[in-house]
């Protein structure tokens, strides 16, 4: 029996008028486990600024209670299959639903095989944010072999047993990888349930002058012999309305929407998915404007491709303010270097930025820091300066290294007559002992000593939201004090408003609590995107599982975070000959399953606080870490071998054809190398200074970067594996646009490629969109060599 349930909803609506009873945002779909309860707030689901007048209806699959006192939502999934559904509620007036995934958890059991008398035997992973307390592992039978078992949904983690005080892989697990501390993590891979393909594919739309059809493919897991579909279950959503089933049809395995014109004036989102027989497709999203799918002509964050600039060390445009901190044992690389607003605002009047093909800055804090040098609490208790701008000393000011505030507002001024955006680095975790609030506010902060006598110093995840990252850097305790949150959010709206910057990186997410940014974003939309009719875009920096850090991500707090687990998986990937792309796309498969394919987080290749990428590929630094901050100050990385930057020019490919925002550090376009910080913040170079082969590099990148600038599939289509090997990675991003076909060879040697492509799309042409090369499939099938170290991004029609 078929089984239809069509519900529709709405994304943000900037050309209609907002009023503070409807919801104008998309709500995220919520991701439940079978039999467990799970609690939201409701203001993380959407934004209003009356009370949240909300009632649910009931509904045979959902355990649902909501407190409206506190806005507290409790959800229990009783599915007794795993697969998509939608709980529709009332807010005023006005009828919506949330769209939720069910997944089943298996028990995975984990074994510790002890060789000589062991007092203690914990496991921890990436699957409970690395605490190496929650989860003791017991020997039952006194046999030596200590267990536990933990339910784990389908996905790729990392794990290690903590024996006795050391960290241990498993020796009983071959399958490691290192984890850029100096050692390795053991991999286990959980499977889903139900194996066979379930995959919704986009085909075609038709826009009409009365609607618009939207037509898509269902790749059955199973299907009888006349090729009909049993129990399947669509669902679809658009706009925040239930409209009427006969605007669904299905034959055979094509399922069409025709959606009235009516329905689809302005910006909306309409979001289709695949229920049957326990397995479920991927999720289909299609971003519209006036019924038809975004293009190169549309603008959104989509569309952003972010550089990261640490001021200091970008480009000196004033000498004027290039003073040097004197301090007899501060060495030259802890000091500032002198880069400064002016000098940004020159290479945007330069054009450097449009020739790169890049749309967003994220600048390094510009607040002003202290002028002093102050020593490091670990050894080797080095000296540093402000220069990278986390030790605020002022609330307003700018650092006067850089300029003022005048000459700010100036600097983004001119990215935006560029089209350019800018988002600024805010630091909400602590100030520096210098700062005002510091001296007249001691009650906004938390203490250092802690009651057993230790001090509360970088203790990241034991005191997470107490722990001081330095003795000179007072910590806000906002769980104590209201006043810190009302100023700190305060300043942080002031900073966009006094600027007209277009939205934040955040500092040490995890380590503030989560009602600050509830309400630092609650503010921003009822102080500025709504009287405005502006999105501002904010993203954070979080080290941790997967559960802890997508806990920030939603409509209440911020809209992504920095995908740093892909990025582990990533660089050995992209490094290490021995290690195989099919770890990558499991992990790519996971954050699919807790982002969405089409999502905001940040994918980087490298940071300030990161190994630069050609510090591994030219072997400078060891993936296993080894002391890679000792490394650039004692025997600081060149790039000797030219072919380590076809590695660098691989990752970009990779990291611009993926879903996600792409994030390139300052210098990663010409293949600057650096290992620990602060090697890894060089100065940048320009110009004559730039050595041919890195010229190359440039070149090359900008071709890179054009490609996705210019295919709207790889910022908004789908995401399909075809292909996935030890050195071979294929893929392909569809939106109703255009198909892109991406392959990825990280070998050395030439390799073959023979991959098939779905028949419905049909398709008899690929053509490179780097080089120009044609290319012809023959019954759905292409087959091409590709270069060592090299990728290809086809068109294919």
């Amino acid at each position: 029996m078929k089984k239809f349930i069509l519900a529709f909803l709405a994304i943000l609506n900037l050309s209609s008028n907002s009023l503070c009873q409807e919801i104008n945002e998309i709500i995220r779909p919520i991701n439940l486990t079978a039999g467990e309860k799970k609690t939201f707030l409701i203001s993380d689901l959407f934004y209003s600024d009356k009370e949240y007048r909300v009632t649910f209806d009931p509904d045979n699959s959902l355990k649902v209670f909501f407190e409206s006192e506190n806005g507290q939502l409790d959800l229990t999934s009783l599915k007794d299959s795993e697969g998509y559904g939608v709980l529709p509620f009332y807010f005023y007036d006005e009828t919506y639903h949330i769209l939720y995934k069910t997944e089943f958890r298996q028990t995975i059991l984990f074994s510790f095989k002890a060789w000589k008398p062991v007092k203690r035997v914990n496991l921890f992973g990436s699957f409970n944010g690395w605490n190496r307390e929650n989860l003791p592992m017991t020997d039952e039978n006194s046999d030596g072999i200590y267990l536990v078992g933990i339910p784990l949904e389908p996905g790729r983690y990392e794990y290690k047993f903590f024996v006795d005080g050391d960290e241990v892989i498993d020796s009983l697990n071959s399958e490691i990888i290192p984890n850029g501390l100096g050692g390795w993590n053991s991999v286990v891979v959980v499977e889903p349930m139900h194996s066979g393909k379930a995959y919704l594919h986009l085909l075609n739309y038709s826009h009409k002058e009365t609607s618009t059809l939207f037509s898509f493919f269902y790749e059955l897991a199973s299907q009888n012999e006349s090729g009909t579909t049993n129990n399947i279950e669509v669902i679809a959503l658009l706009d925040n309305e239930l409209i009427p089933e006969n605007v669904i049809s299905i034959n055979k395995r094509k399922i069409f929407i025709d959606i009235p014109s009516e329905k689809l004036i302005g910006n909306k989102t309409l979001r289709v998915a695949v229920n049957e027989n326990g397995r479920t497709s991927n999720l289909q999203t299609i971003i519209l404007k006036d019924g038809k799918p975004l293009s190169n002509e549309d603008s959104s964050w989509y569309n952003a491709i972010i550089y990261s600039i640490m001021v200091d060390r970008f480009s000196d445009g004033d000498s004027s303010n290039s003073i040097l901190v004197e301090h007899p044992e501060l060495l030259k690389q802890a000091n500032y270097y002198g880069g400064d607003l002016q000098g940004i605002i020159d290479k945007l009047e330069e054009g450097y930025f449009n020739s790169l093909g890049i749309n967003t800055l994220w600048l390094s804090p510009v607040i002003d820091n202290t002028p002093n040098a102050y020593q490091e609490y670990p050894e080797p208790h080095r000296y540093y300066t402000g220069y990278h701008g986390y030790w605020p000393v002022h609330p307003t000011r700018v650092e006067e290294h850089f300029g003022d505030i005048d000459l700010l507002k100036k600097m983004i001024d001119i990215s935006h007559s560029k089209g350019i955006k800018v988002l600024l680095d805010y630091v909400a975790n602590h100030i520096h002992i210098e700062h005002p609030f510091w001296k007249e506010h001691r009650d906004w902060f938390g203490n250092l000593e802690l009651p057993d006598g230790r001090k509360n110093l970088r203790l990241w995840d034991e005191y997470r939201l107490t722990t001081w990252f330095e003795p000179f850097m007072p910590k806000f305790d906002y769980e104590v004090s209201n006043e810190a949150l009302e100023v700190m959010t305060d300043n942080a709206v002031w900073w966009l408003k006094e600027t007209g910057a277009d939205g934040f990186r955040h500092d040490a997410v995890k380590h503030v609590p989560y009602k600050f940014w509830r309400m630092l974003t609650k503010k921003i939309k009822k102080e500025l995107e709504i009287p405005q009719r502006k999105i501002y875009y904010q993203i954070g920096e979080t080290f941790g599982s997967y559960e802890l850090v997508s806990s920030y991500v939603n409509n209440g707090q911020l809209n992504a975070q920095f995908n740093f687990i892909l990025y582990d998986t990533a660089i050995p990937t992209f490094i290490d000959e021995n290690t195989s792309f099919t770890a990558l796309d499991q992990q790519m498969q996971k954050t699919f399953d807790v982002y969405g394919v089409n999502n905001f987080m940040g994918n980087v290749i490298d940071s300030h606080d990161k190994v630069r990428f050609m510090a591994y590929a030219d072997g400078d630094v060891s993936l296993s870490g080894g002391n890679a901050i000792e490394i650039g100050w004692n025997n600081p990385p060149e790039v000797d071998d030219p072919k380590s930057y076809d590695k660098l020019k691989l990752y970009l490919a990779y990291m611009m054809t993926i879903p996600g925002l792409p994030v390139i550090y300052y210098g990663d376009e010409i293949g600057m190398t650096g290992a620990g910080d602060p090697d890894n913040r060089r100065m940048m170079r320009f110009g004559n200074s730039v050595t041919d082969e890195e010229k190359k590099v440039l070149d090359d990148v900008k071709k890179i970067i054009s490609t996705r600038n210019f295919h709207p599939a790889l910022r908004y289509g789908d995401y399909q594996t075809l292909f996935v090997t030890k050195d071979c990675y294929a893929y392909l991003r569809s939106d109703l646009n255009e198909r892109i076909l991406v392959i990825l060879n990280k070998s050395k040697e030439e390799n073959k490629i023979d991959i098939f492509l779905p028949e419905i799309y049909n398709l008899k042409k690929a053509k490179d969109l780097i080089s120009g090369k044609e290319f012809d499939f023959k019954d759905n099938r292409l087959q091409l060599d590709i270069n060592g170290a090299d990728y290809l991004i086809l068109t294919v029609k």
